[in-house]
């Protein structure tokens, strides 16, 4: 009787998650401060660049729990000029997980370099309701057309994340996060 109980537990607590990653609310009320920031749900938003790209994507990760969810629940790594060359994505293995990118080729079908600086992880973070519509529509392989502002993220409880502004570097820090004002699919 108790195991039985447990899976109904369990297949209702799947449902209610699931539920919830189907109709999860849109983004929360944003505030225009005097200073240019916006305040959205305990975060100080400071833009720092204006930001434009299209670009393939290479892979999609949706965040709920982690610490910067509430602010950025989507990360997209996206490719542009020879990285969102199909011919040569066939030949490089692409992933995400826990805020980063990762590729992996036996072959490189370009220089190592050029997959550096024509990629990148980028922390999606809708303006409002319509970009986080468009953005849960979006999926691996699609072209796709962004602008926005690259932003610096203060939390009232601590937390900071502040986006590249350089697409030369690589590693720890070197993903775009990105206040998303503007996003379609151009295919």
């Amino acid at each position: 009787m108790n195991l039985q109980r447990l899976v109904y537990s369990l297949a209702l607590l799947t449902m209610l998650w699931l539920g919830w990653a189907v109709i999860k609310p849109a983004p929360p009320a944003v505030l225009h401060n005097h200073d240019g920031s916006l305040q959205q749900a305990g975060y100080r938003i400071t833009p720092l660049q204006a930001f434009s790209l299209e670009a393939r994507v290479l892979s999609r990760e949706d965040y709920h729990f982690d610490s910067g969810a509430v602010v950025s629940p989507t990360d997209l790594a996206l490719g542009w000029g020879p990285m969102a060359d199909p011919q040569v994505l066939e030949k490089i293995s692409i992933r995400q997980s826990n805020r980063w990118y990762y590729w992996q080729t036996d072959n490189f079908p370009i220089p190592r370099r050029e997959i550096e600086t024509h990629s990148a992880n980028m922390h999606m973070i809708p303006a409002n309701a319509a970009v986080a519509e468009a953005l849960s529509d979006i999926r691996k392989g699609q072209r796709i057309r962004l602008s926005g502002q690259l932003v610096r993220v203060d939390g009232d409880n601590g937390f900071t994340w502040s986006s590249s502004l350089s697409r030369e570097d690589t590693g720890n820090g070197a993903c775009e996060l990105i206040w998303v004002e503007q996003l379609s699919r151009l295919d």
